[in-house]
C-alpha cells in the first residue's frame, strides 16, 4: 500500500542541498521509508563515506527547537553517547542548513542491525535511555526549553473527541457509527482514569529534565544486541523522566509482529521487565515513579494513536477505526493487569535484566 502523504526530495533540491558539503564523488542516493512522513531521508554514499540527509519537518518544531535539539546531541555527543555525529555545512558555523523556509540536517550514518526483542538488546536500550537521562542531567541552555508531554493533555482529549467526524465517511466505519462512537468513548474514559491516577501517585513531585520523547526500537540500531546508535532527537523537551520511561516500557514490549492483525492484546512482560532492569542500572527509579508507570503507559499507548487518527484518519498506512479497536484491546489488558504489573515492577532493580519474580 501507498504510505499516504510521504514526502520526498526531488533532484534540484537535493542537488542544491548536498552542495553545501563535502562529500566528494557522490556513488548513489537512497530513499528511506521509515520516520516521519513529513521528513524525508536519503542514504548517501560517497568519497567521504556514508551519511544521512534529512529535511526536518518544520511543522513540528521551529527553529529554536531545532537548535536545542542540537544543543542536546552536541552535549551528549561530547559525554560518549552513541548518536550519529551531525556534520556541519561548509559555509556555515552551525550544524544545521538552512535553505529559504527549509532546514536540513545531515548526519554520518551508523551501520548496525534492528532490534530483535532479546535479553541483551532490550536491556541494554534501557540501560542506554537511564545513561541518557544521566548525562543530561547537568545539561542548561540559555532560553527556556520546549516542553509538553502525553500526560493529561488536551491534545489527546480534543483528538478523541474529533476522531468520530474524521472517521465517518470512512469505509470502515459505515453503518458501524455507533460502535466507533463506543470505542472513542472507551478510550476517553481510560485516559481520564489513568491521568487521574497518575496525578494522585504525585507526578508533579517526581524528577524532571531533558527527555528523547520517541524512545521506541525504531529510533536505535543495534550491533551484537547492545545499542550503537540512538537517532531521532526532533522531539526532545523538558519534561518528567517518567514518561520517558514508561514510553519506552510501552514500545519494548509490544509485539513484534508487523502485522498488527496479529498483535496479542498482552505485552511482553518479560521484555518489559528487561528493559526496566537496564534503566535502573544507570538511574534508580522512586517507588513514586515506579507506580506511575503502568497509568503512564496506558496514557502513551492511547495518545499515540489519537493524534494522528483525528488528524488523518490513519495510524501510518493503517484505518484509524481498526488500529483503535487493537488499542482498546491492550489498554483493557493494562488495566485489568495493572496491580499485578505493578507489583513486578516495585521489586525490579537494576542489578540484572532479569525477572525479580
Amino acid at each position: 500500500m501507498k504510505d499516504r502523504g510521504r514526502q520526498h526530495f526531488d533532484a534540484s533540491e537535493l542537488g542544491i542541498a548536498l552542495s553545501h558539503y563535502e562529500l566528494g564523488v557522490i556513488e548513489s542516493i537512497t530513499p528511506f521509508e521509515g520516520g516521519s512522513r513529513k521528513s524525508p531521508k536519503v542514504g548517501i554514499v560517497c568519497a567521504q563515506g556514508k551519511f544521512v540527509l534529512k529535511r526536518r519537518d518544520t511543522e513540528r518544531g521551529s527553529l529554536p527547537r531545532i537548535r536545542f535539539a542540537h544543543a542536546v546531541q552536541a552535549h551528549l555527543s561530547a559525554a560518549g553517547f552513541p548518536l550519529p555525529a551531525l556534520i556541519q555545512p561548509v559555509d556555515s558555523s552551525d550544524t544545521m542548513l538552512m535553505i529559504r523556509d527549509q532546514v536540513y540536517e545531515l548526519f554520518e550514518f551508523v551501520a548496525g542491525h534492528s532490534y530483535r526483542g532479546t535479553e541483551a538488546s532490550t536491556s541494554d536500550a534501557g540501560t542506554v535511555l537511564g545513561r541518557f537521562h544521566r548525562l543530561v542531567g547537568d545539561f542548561t541552555y540559555d532560553v527556556k526549553m520546549p516542553a509538553g508531554d502525553f500526560h493529561d493533555a488536551l491534545a489527546v482529549r480534543t483528538g478523541l473527541n474529533a476522531i468520530p467526524s474524521q472517521l465517518s465517511g470512512h469505509k470502515s466505519v459505515t453503518g458501524r457509527e455507533g460502535e466507533l462512537l463506543g470505542v472513542a468513548q472507551a478510550l476517553f474514559d481510560a485516559y481520564d482514569r489513568a491521568a487521574d491516577e497518575v496525578d494522585s501517585i504525585g507526578l508533579s513531585g517526581l524528577g524532571e529534565g531533558v527527555v528523547h520523547s520517541d524512545w521506541h526500537p525504531g529510533n536505535m540500531m543495534f550491533r551484537r544486541e547492545r545499542v550503537v546508535a540512538v537517532i531521532d532527537y526532533d522531539s526532545v523537551r523538558h519534561a518528567k523522566l517518567a514518561l520517558d520511561v514508561a514510553n519506552g516500557l510501552l514500545q519494548f514490549s509490544m509485539s513484534l509482529d508487523p502485522r498488527p492483525e496479529n498483535w496479542p492484546d498482552a505485552l511482553d512482560e518479560q521484555r518489559l521487565l528487561w528493559f526496566l532492569a537496564g534503566y535502573e542500572s544507570e538511574r534508580p527509579l522512586t517507588e513514586a515513579e515506579k507506580r506511575c508507570l503502568l497509568p503512564l503507559m496506558i496514557e502513551a499507548l492511547i495518545a499515540e494513536c489519537v493524534v494522528p487518527i483525528a488528524a488523518t484518519g490513519f495510524f501510518g498506512r493503517l484505518q484509524g477505526f481498526g488500529f483503535m479497536k487493537i488499542v482498546r484491546r491492550r489498554v483493557g489488558w493494562l488495566e485489568e493487569n495493572a496491580e499485578r504489573m505493578t507489583e513486578q515492577i516495585l521489586a525490579c532493580t537494576g542489578s540484572s535484566g532479569t525477572n525479580p519474580g
